[in-house]
């Protein structure tokens, strides 16, 4: 029985994406399927997949329209097996995965029954850890003191460093509100009952929104430092001007999908003023625009 069913979104990172299958074909104690979704590249990513991981569903997005879209598509093919596998997995393609790395993760998931997500320790090539792997929800307060880098100043503090939740041991299996999508291992049940992704995001932004409807129907979500898996991070999206605008919009969306409903007056102007200020111009056009709707989530499952 296919116990794992595996989403690996996929933009011009062919070769670190021929690196992240190669570890996944040397996993061991773990049934899984693996769905690679590329949003078209142009570095010939699709035509590598074809031909040197014959096991792998490719499936070649038509249309770039996002992290959320095309790990939408394979989720959307994983629920629609007959039978469903108990577990998802969104994945990275910068990412490189001990052999041990699936079956340590479904154990813990097997030994936590009220966990909806888990994530591991995610440490990046320099050797550091990456903080996004076990966070907290960006909530105004936290994300004020992060912007104005009160976390990075005071990073022991239980007050000021809840954004990236540095004063935890990073060797310390925790719940969390969130971890990264990068490696977001999830209870296929706790997606059905939310939905799948928020396409209002195009990166960024969406696991922290998926994370919290998650946790509102009283899942729990957990750090696993016990597996250690290699993030090269941002391989699609480095020096990319994109990625830094969509970084504060989905802040932007985040914000007013969750909060400013019942943030007072002079902190919610305080943070539209904020966001403006890192998002620039294009952010504040963006913001002049009614938000689209939340998606129904119940709907996008069919």
């Amino acid at each position: 029985m296919i116990e794992l069913g595996i989403v690996i979104v996929n933009y011009n990172t062919r070769d670190r994406l021929r690196d992240c299958l190669r570890s996944l074909d040397a996993s061991r104690g773990a049934e899984f399927i693996t769905y690679v979704v590329d949003n078209c590249s142009t570095d010939a990513s699709a035509a590598m997949v074809r031909d040197e991981f014959p096991r792998v569903h490719l499936i070649a997005s038509e249309h770039n329209g996002g992290y959320s879209y095309a790990n939408n598509l394979g989720l959307r093919a994983i629920l629609a097996r007959n039978p469903v596998p108990p577990y998802v997995l969104l994945l990275n393609p910068d990412t490189v995965l001990p052999p041990d790395a699936l079956a340590q993760m479904l154990a813990f998931m097997e030994q936590h029954p009220q966990a909806g997500i888990a994530g591991p320790k995610l440490v990046m090539a320099s050797g550091k850890l990456d903080l996004a792997c076990r966070r907290s929800f960006p909530t105004p307060e936290l994300s004020i003191y992060h912007v104005l880098g009160l976390d990075e100043r005071f990073p022991k503090s239980k007050f000021f460093a809840r954004y990236n939740m540095t004063f935890l041991d990073e060797n310390q299996v925790a719940q969390v509100d969130s971890v990264v999508g990068a490696f977001m291992l999830m209870r296929t049940r706790a997606l059905q009952q939310v939905g799948l992704l928020d396409e209002s995001y195009f990166m960024y932004g969406e696991d922290l929104d998926l994370a919290l409807r998650i946790k509102r129907k009283g899942w729990q979500v957990f750090y696993n430092p016990a597996v250690e898996v290699l993030h090269y991070k941002r391989e699609s999206s480095k020096q990319s001007a994109r990625a830094q605008y969509e970084f504060w919009r989905a802040g932007y969306i985040f914000y007013k999908r969750h909060y400013a409903a019942t943030t007072a007056l002079p902190m919610h102007w305080l943070v539209l003023f904020g966001l403006v200020i890192k998002g620039g111009r294009p952010l504040a056009r963006e913001m002049m625009r009614p938000l689209a709707p939340a998606p129904n989530h119940a709907e996008i499952l069919g």
